[in-house]
């Protein structure tokens, strides 16, 4: 035999060793991806709650708010409290230029003092008739016309008083007093300014029950009815929990930002004080049940929307189609497809196939059932 056939013999059996070799690599890459299970983060979907929270946020005030005002019209001529001011009945709050009132009492005074020397008058000229209707000496007529000039100047004289009255009450209505214990919340006139009776120029908090007052929207507004009860608490102290019950509810919505105007009392607390933010939560119950789910967890396969459960037993995945009620900041709302006890995919549903073995990774989250309006349902 050769050289160069014992070389070329030799390559021969090189290369077919070389092939066998890669045949059987490659057999084995085959049987290593078949045999790949794929671990996958998944989560449950837990029971559904049978209520949900209501949280509003608004601000503390006096359950009655006066706004005083002047009952006669002039010019300010002080201002003597401030806002944040406490007040007790009596103290005087604002003053008006008085000069006019002074000038109709001086006149109502006159005229008065005018209508008694009258009166006296007249009283004389009765006396002096009857004297002599009794001796004969005058008809009855002229009796009875002294004691109508009489009446009428009596008549007069009381009116003299009422006006003489009422002009020295407008003296008095110059100065705008607090009719009860309060704070001064708001200035609305200050000196200078000409106002009519019955401006508001000062505002007053009465002191005793407080309130909490939030604006609620039309959809939850059902679920506010005077004395539910509800829970308060404070952004200024996280401690202070109050329980609260709803005292009132407006009417009609505000027109411009179509809410209602909910108030809620509050037992007396020396820690809440005024303008203080507080945050009302009320439960209400779920009309309509729905499971979220993370945004990730949603797929799609030949225009339908599904999620891929886990096979708890076999531990593989099986499409299933669901029903979407909304998107949502925390997830996607499912009206149909799911119920708690299902795990559910929650991300890499791009690499599922139908009876993928899988493996959960890590710990399992738990996904919530909710309500269509519940966002507390997010993963924990």
């Amino acid at each position: 035999m050769s050289l160069s056939s014992s070389i070329i013999r030799s390559l021969s059996v090189a290369g077919a060793v070389v092939a066998a070799l890669g045949l059987a690599g490659c057999s084995q890459e085959k049987t290593e991806v078949k045999d790949i299970i794929r671990p996958v983060k998944v989560v449950e979907i837990a029971p559904a709650h049978d209520t949900r929270t209501l949280s509003y946020s608004g601000s503390v005030k006096a359950r009655v708010e006066s706004a005083l005002g002047f009952r006669v019209n002039g010019k300010i001529t002080e201002r003597l409290v401030d806002i944040g001011q406490h007040v007790a009945p009596g103290d005087v709050l604002a003053r008006i230029d008085r000069s006019d009132y002074d000038l109709s009492v001086k006149s109502a005074q006159a005229a008065l003092d005018a209508a008694e020397r009258q009166v006296e008058t007249v009283e004389l000229a009765r006396k002096r008739a009857e004297q002599l209707f009794a001796k004969n000496f005058a008809p009855k007529s002229q009796l009875e016309q002294a004691t109508l000039t009489y009446d009428q100047a009596v008549a007069t004289r009381d009116s003299a008083r009422s006006t003489l009255a009422q002009a020295r009450n407008q003296v008095g209505y110059t100065e705008l007093k607090a009719d009860r214990d309060g704070i001064v919340t708001s200035v609305n006139a200050d000196v200078g300014q000409v106002v009519g009776s019955g401006t508001p120029v000062v505002t007053v908090a009465v002191d005793g029950e407080k309130e909490v007052l939030i604006a609620v929207p039309e959809m939850e507004i059902a679920e506010f009815k005077p004395g539910k009860a509800v829970k308060a608490g404070f952004w200024s102290d996280a401690g202070l929990a109050l329980d609260g019950k709803v005292r009132e509810v407006a009417g009609s919505a505000d027109p411009q930002s179509r809410t209602f105007a909910v108030r809620v009392s509050l037992p007396n607390d020396p820690r809440v004080l005024l303008g203080m933010t507080a945050n009302i939560e009320a439960s209400a119950a779920n009309e309509k049940q729905m499971v979220s789910i993370p945004l990730s967890a949603l797929a799609k396969q030949d225009s339908q929307s599904i999620v891929w459960t886990v096979d708890r037993g076999a531990d593989t995945v099986h499409a299933r189609p669901v029903k979407v009620a909304e998107f949502a900041p925390d997830g996607v709302r499912v009206a149909d497809g799911l119920k708690p006890g299902d795990i559910v995919v929650a991300a890499g549903t791009q690499f599922m196939t139908e009876n993928l073995k899988v493996k959960l990774a890590g710990g399992m989250s738990q996904q919530s059932a909710s309500a269509e309006s519940d966002d507390a349902s997010k993963l924990r």
